[in-house]
């Protein structure tokens, strides 16, 4: 039986930095979507938010291709965009690029 190529694995040899920035650069919407769920979350009276939980609720209504390993930089992000959110995502120390 032949070995069918699929082509070059994107995530090889890429940090998950790196590769968080290729998929947000081609999703944009995720981003967006994070953000409004987010802050309807806090307007409602939340004061801890998780952005894993946050991917549940897209991966509900449908969007695919999240990658949980993204969730700490979108965190990041959303506090970068918006520090009046900081006190509500739990940032850790980053270990790995």
């Amino acid at each position: 039986m032949p070995v069918v190529a699929l082509g070059p694995n994107p995530a090889r040899g890429r940090t998950i930095t790196e590769q968080f920035h290729a998929f947000d650069a081609h999703n944009p919407h995720v981003y967006s979507a994070l953000e409004r769920l987010a802050a309807r979350r806090l307007a409602a009276g939340a004061t801890r938010v998780g952005v894993k939980d946050l991917f549940e609720d897209l991966r509900r209504d449908g969007v695919v291709g999240l990658n949980n390993n993204f969730t700490a930089l979108y965190a990041r992000r959303l506090v970068d965009d918006h520090p009046r959110w900081a006190g509500a995502f739990e940032l850790r120390r980053r270990r790995a690029a």
